[in-house]
């Protein structure tokens, strides 16, 4: 049996590479619950505010909504948040059974604000928070959101508002015998108590107990026409069915952006940054899925969901966070769709529309609960976000240099000769990844005992070098009596549930393999225990977790996933939960780290699936992509749409995870990938070796170059992190987070900024020489080359010559970017090294910039141990003073070298002061080819504050 169900994965994979299956997953038409969503009429809206009913509070208003087609009845909560923002939810009043809720995305409960009634008459509700307010319109049921005094956000303007009451199944008409498999139905009466077979004593009272006395009679009125649907009680998809025990509960809403040109977000897609419109096609999909090899240009599901969408415009940035973890739909449609003939009319006829995206979301189930960003600026709207979902902690500094991975390096002896031929070619490495073939025949936290004969000899070795091991654990469990994960969750019901209580089977790299319940505190206790160094023996706390295939990835489940109709602890079915999979599994791996360690060390994970809120416990990466020039161009705006979603840990498989890269791409791919947060090289089993060594000598040379750029930036990038871990500030932003009237940069998506001070243009042709380079700041903000300072910018737009050596990358006048020069073996041994300043004055002789450090890899800096210096150049002066005077570090770290490039006139010496040293001269030197005054060696530790003087 266990060579057929071998057999069976293997078939299933190979099927899979080379192209992605369509067949295999659904459009929306195959989704019933998309297809009611999508032919809701415009403009004939049956939901009408009572505004009879309105109550409030300090931060909220109450109202009831009616469904005058139905009857049924609702309750609105409009809630005033922190920072000026609003909330919105909306649940059935009497519903027959409670509905699903998200958990663990949120931060934290949202800080309210106090939501002040302006104005109230017979047909509308005006209220403000802060500098924001909000009018709600009684019928036909509207809200209107303001940014100051601008309109940005309006909601079921266009009437597409859907929500599916839950309902009692009709019983089949006498015409129809066997209307449905019966056999396959729980009565809709008492769906919770047959669904719940584990024992619940320890649930919210709330989610089990069934409300009664419900008012509602379903033959009062005509209905929604949901229950008619043929797929609302259950549904089909090739050979899986889904019974839907509770039938039809959808839920959608319209959100309209006036004065919006694009809008941007709800990751996961290989598409470009600036959403497409779906006018003529399908709806962008949030649904984790396990797409091999994806193609790009889709909008098709990938492994991860945000509900996060931007709308940004000359005047404004605003945006929404749709709360709901189940599979969900959007629709989007800008005034820019106009054909040719409808745009000449406009023109001739004086009547061109003005600036605005519609947007239409559609969810399977739960309850509506949104978030109103209200920006007014690109980079206040981001950090909203990350007030609401939370931002990424601080990661060890190992975690942001250089990874090397293969599916699967063969041993142990594999593995030391890996790092030692790190050390051999002079390339730094801080990571080694083992990716499922290290373990005892796929059982998590084993170790084949041929292979890894003695595991912790193979850490130590490593970390002797300042370097860290990954593995592998996944969260498909193997179904094997041998196996203690799986005899201890059979025992004790660990596992998800089909609806008859029984433990689902389905298949993975193991074959048959059964999942634990995450949703379980208990199960996430036990899951965390088996990261216990007494317990995953060959492991110590510099051996960090890459968690794959968590969307969760099932070979012969329908979309290769679990069935909807599963069910998880609290009696929720797995179509409430599925987009939260990821997260919840991740949360348990992190905690499990954390307390490995005693709470003292950062853990460092990486998850292939995530939603709102995974960034506080992971890093992610694009998947499996390919060896072409295709998936190298696309890594760039999938990770700008992640990092503005909250998730700026993100990259792509360096060289790509299918196929073999020719030498040009390989080198394009490392020129990349050392601009993204993650970077790692990870390639697939069947591919060839492609260490840098594998290449020609050249190839070497320039990926070594590569490496040790990467590794002089880790200071700017470390920083960058910290400052995101404080205010949700993205890593990566694009070019219109800082100059958004700038409408020719609204669409670019091979250029990125790296803070706000480093500009990336990715080179994605082949035989390219030249490339196009748009530089922001209209002719009035100069940019520089990063290595011959050779300046940009007083054109938008120019040709940049490329060779082979390098991507061009620029640095920003007006900015102080630190860095290390002195390139080792890894980050670790690189931690007393001393600072190089590069420095770029602006015209009016000022720069800044920040510079943040630590121990690198412990949270004592949550305890105060940190240095957060300001840099300053003004009035021929560079200063660093401490941005936090309570926090203190004992570096060992001083400054080298200080680089001004358009420096003062005429600068002849420098001399430096500070409380340490007291006064001493510095030896200066000009070069005027590249315009560039060097001070070195001002010897100064990091720790003091100091003053350098330029004297001419």
């Amino acid at each position: 049996m266990a060579l057929y169900l071998r057999l069976g994965i293997i078939i299933f994979f190979v099927s899979m590479v080379g192209s992605v299956p369509r067949e295999n997953f659904k459009t929306c038409e195959q989704s019933s619950f998309c297809r009611r969503c999508r032919k809701v009429e415009h403009g004939k809206t049956a939901y009408n505010l009572l505004l009879n009913t309105t109550t409030q509070n300090d931060s909220t208003l109450y109202v009831e909504l009616y469904n005058k087609d139905t009857g049924v009845y609702y309750n609105v909560e409009f809630t005033a948040l922190k920072h000026d923002l609003f909330r919105l939810h909306i649940n059935e009043k009497s519903p027959l059974y409670p509905r699903y809720e998200v958990e663990y995305a949120l931060q934290d409960h949202p800080q309210v604000s106090q939501l002040i009634v302006v104005e109230k008459t017979a047909t509308y509700i005006s209220v403000a928070n802060g500098k924001n307010k909000a009018i709600l319109y009684a019928s036909p049921f509207k809200i209107d959101v303001y940014s100051g005094n601008q309109l940005v956000i309006s909601t079921n303007a266009r009437g597409l508002m859907r929500f599916e009451h839950l309902r009692h199944k009709p019983e089949p008409k006498p015409e129809q015998p066997g209307h449905a498999d019966q056999s396959e139905q729980t009565d809709q009466s008492e769906p919770a108590e047959q669904l719940d077979q584990q024992d619940q004593t320890v649930q919210q009272d709330q989610k089990n107990e069934k409300i009664e006395n419900v008012e509602l009679n379903d033959s009062e009125f005509p209905g929604d026409g949901a229950e008619n649907d043929p797929g609302a009680w259950e549904e089909n998809f090739k050979n899986h069915h889904d019974a839907k025990p509770y039938g039809p509960e959808a839920i959608a809403l319209d959100f309209s952006f006036p004065g919006a040109e694009h809008v941007y977000g709800i990751p996961e897609h290989a598409d470009s940054f600036a959403l497409k419109s779906t006018k003529q096609s399908e709806p962008y999909r949030l649904y984790n899925l396990d797409v091999f090899e994806y193609e790009i240009n889709e909008r098709m599901s990938l492994y991860g969901a945000v509900p996060v969408l931007y709308a940004h415009g000359k005047k404004a940035t605003s945006g929404i966070f749709w709360h709901n973890a189940a599979e969900t739909w959007i629709d989007i449609v800008s005034s820019a769709d106009n054909n040719v003939v409808q745009s000449i009319v406009n023109f001739v006829s004086g009547t061109a529309k003005k600036p605005q995206v519609d947007t239409h979301f559609m969810s399977e189930s739960g309850v509506i609960d949104v978030f109103f960003l209200l920006g007014p600026q690109p980079m206040d709207t981001f950090q909203q976000y990350a007030q609401i979902t939370g931002s990424a902690h601080l990661p060890p500094i190992f975690s942001l240099a250089y990874h090397q991975s293969r599916w699967n390096y063969n041993d142990q002896e594999d593995v030391q000769q890996i790092s030692d031929n790190y050390d051999k070619y002079d390339l730094p490495l801080d990571v080694i990844w083992l990716d499922i073939e290290y373990t005892d025949g796929k059982k998590y936290f084993t170790w084949d005992e041929r292979k890894f004969p003695n595991p912790l000899d193979m850490v130590r070795n490593l970390t002797s070098k300042g370097r860290k091991l990954v593995v592998i654990i996944d969260p498909h469990i193997k179904r094997d009596s041998n196996y203690f994960l799986h005899n201890d969750a059979t025992d004790n019901g660990y596992y998800v549930k089909h609806r008859d209580g029984k433990d689902y089977e389905g298949w993975c790299w193991p074959g048959a393999s059964s999942y634990l319940d995450f949703f379980d505190p208990t199960v996430r206790k036990y899951y965390m225990g088996l990261y216990d160094l007494s317990k995953f023996k060959g492991t110590t706390s510099d051996v960090h977790i890459w968690n794959d295939m968590n969307e969760p990835s099932v070979f012969n489940g329908p979309e290769v996933t679990m069935p909807k109709d599963l069910v998880h602890y609290g009696g929720w079915e797995h179509r409430d939960v599925h987009n939260i999979n990821g997260l919840v599994y991740t949360m348990a791996t992190y905690d499990a780290l954390f307390m490995r360690s005693g709470g003292t060390l950062r853990p460092f994970i990486l998850s292939r699936s995530f939603f709102a809120g995974s960034q506080r416990f992971a890093a992610v990466w694009t998947g499996d992509n390919a060896a072409d020039w295709e998936h190298l161009r696309i890594s760039f705006p999938m990770c700008l749409s992640l990092s503005i979603s909250g998730i700026s840990f993100c990259g792509a498989d360096v060289g790509g995870f299918f196929k073999n890269p020719e030498s040009e791409l390989f080198i394009r791919w490392y020129q990349a990938g050392i601009w993204l947060p993650f970077f790692r090289q990870h390639s697939h089993i069947e591919t060839k070796r492609r260490e840098p060594w594998t290449f020609n000598n050249d190839v070497l040379n320039i990926v070594r170059e590569s490496l040790r750029l990467r590794y002089s930036f880790l200071p700017y990038w470390y920083t960058l992190f910290r400052e995101h871990e404080v205010n949700g500030s993205p890593v990566l932003r694009p070019i219109w987070a800082h100059y958004p009237t700038e409408s020719e940069s609204f669409a670019i998506d091979d250029q990125i900024l790296v803070g706000d001070a480093i500009l990336v243009k990715s080179v994605y042709q082949q035989s390219i020489t030249e490339v196009p380079v748009y530089f922001p700041g209209e002719g009035k903000v100069a940019w520089y080359e990063i290595e011959t300072m050779e300046k940009y910018g007083a054109a938008s737009l120019v040709q940049i010559p490329v060779t082979l050596h390098k991507i061009p990358v620029f640095q920003r006048e007006g900015s102080i970017v630190p860095r290390k020069m002195r390139v080792r073996r890894s980050s670790v041994a690189m931690k007393n090294d001393p600072y190089t300043l590069v420095v770029i004055a602006n015209q009016q002789g000022l720069a800044m910039g920040n510079l943040y450090i630590d121990d690198e890899a412990s949270f004592e800096y949550r305890h105060g141990k940190y240095l957060y210096l300001r840099l300053l150049f003004k009035n021929n002066k560079l200063t660093s003073t401490m941005l936090q005077k309570l926090a203190n570090y004992n570096t060992r770290s001083w400054l080298e070298r200080v680089n001004i490039v358009n420096p003062p006139k005429g600068i002849t010496k420098a001399t430096i002061y500070s409380k340490a040293l007291g006064k001493a001269d510095l030896e200066v030197k000009y070069n005027p080819s590249n315009n560039v005054l060097t001070i070195r060696k001002p010897g100064i530790n990091m720790g003091e504050e100091w003053i350098i003087d330029l004297i001419a």
